[in-house]
């Protein structure tokens, strides 16, 4: 792929390669800033569909097929977005693609709070997604080849941003909601975020060839080629994160969509808990601020033990949750601790995952390949609806997170006796195949 905007002349960006690496950081900072304005896309979305049902008449299992279109377009749009990101080279790549993201943001979330039908919801969802996912891919991508030596970490950073921006704004959401509706509140809030999106990736690049810091010594295996998407697709281990990623994500997008529509079941959502704020807003508030620092947390935790060992920790511990909230989720503190839990043992996917698979297949093609890995929520989104209707049939929401529970099992069962065993026969052949000096492009 072509790399233009490589380094210029003595001051021109290309300077940094010199040795000025703490610039990376504010590359990551700005990256952050543009995940939190796009936070509220998914996980603020549980406020408006209550207010969108009393608003229209809609069904609530109708108004979350929206949620589903967002999340298939977030994710399988991004290998074009993240193809594109890398075409265009360091410079000019992120901010192209991040730029164009945030103007779809703030046009999605106008449509959807103009809509007088579900297809033109359905519709605004999905530009939405499309602006998402262009943020998204190219921010973490971006992470994963500022930061070699700690790919756990600056991807969760990242990701954190995505997963406890909406801390920031589920009180004021509520109000403008009580305030002025639903509509203006798509309207205010999707411009608002649009604008800072488009700001801020305007100066955002990645590195240019060797400005990234060299790594001296890491703690997980990392492979020495760069593989192509092409090269990617056609190896085992692959596959197997992207079912676990399916697995795993169809869970969280579920409890995410329909956090609120519980603690309605519940019949806990409205009562005062805390300094005059109802039980669903503090379960918010505390759910988000636990998957963002679920995502640097595991992320550290896996750059010290491993991902795959840290997968079945958090899995595990998932699992649990999901089962104890159906033991006292009918408590409004009950419901706000499993909450908190629920979403710390979910938002590390999105740290893990990318971090591994950037060392699995090299930092080069970062951005395209996580967005392959990446499409697998999209498909997971239409769990979301699923769940939905279950729990309308049955009348309860305990048989919905019974069978998150079974998932995240299931899932401990695979990386331990799936994936473990394929990432390392994968790492013996490219061993073989580093020493032999076969190239991987």
């Amino acid at each position: 792929m072509p790399n233009n905007g490589s380094p210029g002349g003595v001051g021109g960006e290309g300077a940094a390669a010199t040795g000025n690496v703490s610039q990376r950081w504010r590359h990551l900072i700005l990256g952050v800033i543009c995940m939190v304005m796009i936070a509220n896309l998914q996980y603020g979305w549980a406020l408006f569909v209550l207010p969108l049902h009393n608003k229209h008449g809609w069904a609530v299992t109708d108004i979350q097929f929206a949620f589903s279109m967002f999340i298939a377009l977030e994710t399988w749009a991004t290998p074009i977005d993240g193809w594109i990101a890398d075409a265009l080279g360091p410079k000019w790549g992120p901010r192209t693609v991040m730029g164009v993201g945030g103007l779809l943001v703030a046009v999605g979330w106008i449509i959807e709070g103009s809509s007088s039908s579900l297809s033109l919801l359905y519709f605004g969802g999905a530009i939405t997604g499309l602006g998402a996912g262009a943020v998204y891919a190219t921010a973490v991508g971006n992470a994963t080849k500022w930061f070699k030596d700690r790919r756990g970490l600056a991807t969760g950073l990242t990701a954190a941003g995505f997963g406890a921006g909406a801390a920031l704004t589920i009180i004021p959401i509520r109000m403008v909601l009580a305030s002025v509706g639903v509509s203006s509140a798509f309207i205010w809030f999707g411009i608002i975020q649009g604008a800072i999106i488009m700001i801020a990736s305007q100066f955002i690049r990645a590195p240019y060839a060797g400005e990234a810091p060299a790594v001296t010594q890491v703690k997980v295996h990392q492979t020495s080629r760069s593989h192509t998407p092409g090269q990617m697709l056609q190896t085992p281990v692959f596959w197997v994160l992207y079912v676990l990623f399916v697995l795993m994500a169809g869970g969280g997008l579920m409890a995410a969509a329909n956090l609120a529509v519980i603690a309605k079941s519940y019949g806990i959502a409205n009562g005062p808990l805390f300094l005059g704020a109802t039980t669903l807003s503090v379960a918010l508030i505390f759910a988000n601020i636990c998957n963002g620092i679920a995502r640097p947390l595991f992320g550290w935790i896996a750059d010290n033990i491993g991902h795959s060992n840290t997968m079945a920790i958090a899995f595990g511990l998932g699992a649990v949750a999901y089962f104890l909230m159906t033991v006292v989720g009918a408590f409004a503190w009950g419901f706000v601790l499993m909450a908190g839990v629920i979403f710390l043992c979910w938002g590390e996917i999105f740290s893990l995952f990318p971090a591994m698979c950037t060392d699995l297949f090299g930092p080069k093609y970062a951005t395209v390949n996580l967005s392959f890995l990446y499409t697998s929520k999209g498909l997971a989104g239409f769990i979301v609806p699923i769940a939905a209707a279950v729990a309308a049939s049955t009348h309860n929401w305990s048989s919905v997170l019974y069978v998150t529970t079974v998932i995240n099992v299931i899932a401990v069962i695979i990386v331990l006796l799936v994936l473990r065993p394929v990432e390392a026969r994968y790492h013996r052949e490219e061993e073989a195949l580093s020493g032999s000096g076969q190239p991987a492009e």
